[in-house]
């Protein structure tokens, strides 16, 4: 595997690949590589002849009093997990090169970013948009994998590609737990053990939510506020918030149908978790 930090060599690395007509697919993180990061890795092997594995640490996408300074780091470490799940590439380029003097530039996609996590997080999605769309410019891919975990994000970056006409393919993977349901996350190393038994609290809500609408229960807010009182019952659990959503538009359900997801966010202690999941029917 070959590391890559220069935007310039990514994008003359790319143009060879793509001169001998093979495929790239691109797997976007921020590092500190779990089970769940490696399984993208997989999944775009399969999809393609080669895959670059992007690491940075996205400054504008974190608010002003969010945990970028204490974000896990772990480069080493993700180089060898990134080399054994088979990148032929790690692009971990530096903020000013990202960022450069006097950048002024941002992708905003409107609608679908005014909800759930970006009601809580202003910026955030513009954020993730904007070095979204200069990745797939600097790496040049055919595909790029996206977690199902970060539901919003998935669906924000599927549109922006839609509206901007851009030749990249989103392939979605499903989320990735732990044996217990806890949705893998680089996050999850900030939890006491204590804080890891309550962050259970959102896997075991999507069961009970499944468990209600298959023994026909089909009013949404009934069951969103049965759900955010069994959240509450955990105790020191701060709710962002509970939402039955379609799962295409992100608009609020009235009635649980086939397309209605459950997303969640919680704060516990002093990290935020997100977790989702369809309650009958598959989308994808």
């Amino acid at each position: 595997m070959e590391t890559i930090s220069s935007p310039g060599a990514m994008a003359a690395w790319a143009d060879r690949v793509r001169a001998r007509g093979e495929t790239i697919c691109l797997v976007p993180t921020m590092g500190f590589f779990h089970a769940g990061h490696l399984a993208l890795m997989r999944r775009a092997g399969e999809a393609a002849d080669a895959v670059v594995v992007s690491l940075f640490v996205n400054p504008l996408q974190f608010g002003p009093t969010e945990d970028l300074a204490r974000y896990p780091r772990a480069l080493a470490r993700d180089a060898e997990l990134a080399a054994a799940a088979g990148a032929a590439v790690l692009f971990v380029p530096a903020t000013e090169e990202v960022y450069p003097a006097g950048f002024a530039t941002t992708v905003r996609v409107s609608g679908l970013t005014e909800t759930l996590c970006g009601r809580s997080r202003p910026g955030h999605f513009d954020g993730v948009t904007t070095v979204v769309a200069k990745l797939f410019h600097m790496v040049k891919p055919h595909l790029a994998v996206f977690g199902e975990k970060d539901f919003q994000q998935l669906a924000v970056i599927r549109k922006m590609v839609a509206d901007l006409n851009l030749d990249v393919q989103i392939i979605s993977h499903p989320i990735v737990r732990e044996e217990d349901g806890l949705a893998m996350s680089s996050r999850n190393t900030y939890l006491s053990r204590e804080e890891r038994g309550k962050a259970l609290c959102l896997f075991r809500s999507l069961q009970l939510a499944r468990e209600r609408v298959a023994a026909g229960e089909k009013d949404a807010a009934r069951l969103r506020n049965e759900i955010y009182q069994y959240i509450q019952s955990y105790g020191d659990v701060s709710v962002d918030y509970v939402a039955l959503v379609d799962a295409e538009t992100l608009a609020d359900c009235d009635a649980i149908t086939d397309r209605s997801l459950l997303a969640l966010a919680v704060k516990i202690g002093r990290t935020r978790l997100i977790d989702n999941g369809l309650l009958a029917g598959s989308l994808f």
